[in-house]
């Protein structure tokens, strides 16, 4: 298929674009970033590899593919931003490594008190906080187990938890996956685990998920994590059952909304822990690396009129299942 102009809008070295460019010897690449892009340079694209502002998208006479350096795409199956026609692909299976090894370090963080003791060593306070939990033995529900959650699962169950998975469809049991269920079980597993890690995306049906109700079947004592989208959780609730201490703690690396205000009371409970978006990212070399083979392999794919890799449905947000 025709590939003339192809925006690339990622951080890529020299290594990197030889292998994006030798797909395609033949096409004309720019490189941008999402800070100097403009409207004209992204309307004149026909593949776009990489995130740009969804506003600019709009009315694109000759974009025909977009393939996303994010998992996410909420923003770009708003009505308006795409035609029909444009093909839309993420980039799943790019994060589960960096997302897993944040989530597993706000989960020993919140368990293991280490937040506490830091705020002591500032303090120069030499003080025994007590007990703590271990992951060793506890409940753990995944809700949303795609790549990210799958990656996850996979290292919480070296350490000894019994983990429990949630998703869409799909009852294929993985091995590193104790139990698992489809979304209309969650109220009935909540009272049950010790741990709650979502990695859902943002969409209507997964819009404040965790709303006070749901929050209020958690498990007293348990932990909640979010590392998928902010509006997935009620903030006030959330900050209502930390404080009065129904639960033990939260780790978000998203909240509802971005940047969090400076004035919002939840900076201020010390249970919470609050990381700016940025469990993803290009933070390791890995997930960028991730990227570039999903491109190019989607490049190439294209280019023969084959089928590409983690199309996006607009219906639901989600990749196809037919990767």
């Amino acid at each position: 298929m025709n590939a003339n102009n192809i925006l690339i809008l990622l951080p890529i070295d020299e290594r990197q674009k030889k292998i994006i460019e030798g797909v395609s010897p033949n096409s004309k690449y720019i490189y941008k970033t999402y800070t100097n892009i403009d409207k004209s340079t992204v309307q004149e694209a026909d593949i776009i590899i990489g995130n740009p502002p969804a506003d600019m998208l709009i009315d694109s006479p000759n974009l025909k593919w977009l393939q996303l350096n994010s998992a996410g795409s909420d923003a770009y199956i708003k009505e308006g931003i795409l035609t029909d026609e444009v093909l839309l692909t993420n980039a799943t299976g790019a994060y589960g490594l960096a997302i897993s090894e944040h989530t597993i370090g706000i989960l020993l963080q919140l368990f293991k008190k280490l937040h506490i003791y830091r705020k002591n060593q500032k303090l120069h306070l030499w003080k025994d906080e007590g007990q703590v939990k271990s992951i060793y033995n506890s409940k753990i529900l995944i809700i949303g187990l795609g790549n990210i959650g799958e990656e996850f699962a996979k290292r919480i169950k070296a350490f000894g938890a019994y983990t429990i998975g949630v998703r869409r469809t799909n009852t294929e049991k993985p091995d590193f996956i104790d139990e698992l269920h489809l979304m209309d079980k969650i109220d009935k597993l909540l009272p049950t685990v010790d741990v709650v890690v979502l990695t859902v995306p943002g969409t209507k049906e997964t819009y404040k998920m965790f709303s006070k109700e749901k929050l209020k079947l958690m498990k007293n004592g348990a932990v909640l994590i979010n590392v998928g989208r902010g509006n997935v959780v009620d903030t006030d609730a959330l900050c209502d059952f930390v404080e009065s201490g129904h639960l033990l703690g939260a780790g978000l690396d998203v909240v509802d909304s971005e940047p969090l205000p400076e004035n919002h009371r939840i900076w201020d409970i010390d249970n919470i822990i609050i990381t700016p978006h940025i469990s993803g990212g290009f933070h390791i070399p890995e997930t960028l690396e991730k990227i570039v083979q999903i491109s190019a392999k989607n490049l190439e794919n294209f280019i023969n009129g084959e089928k590409l890799m983690n199309i996006v449905d607009f219906t639901t947000g989600y990749r196809t299942l037919n990767k």
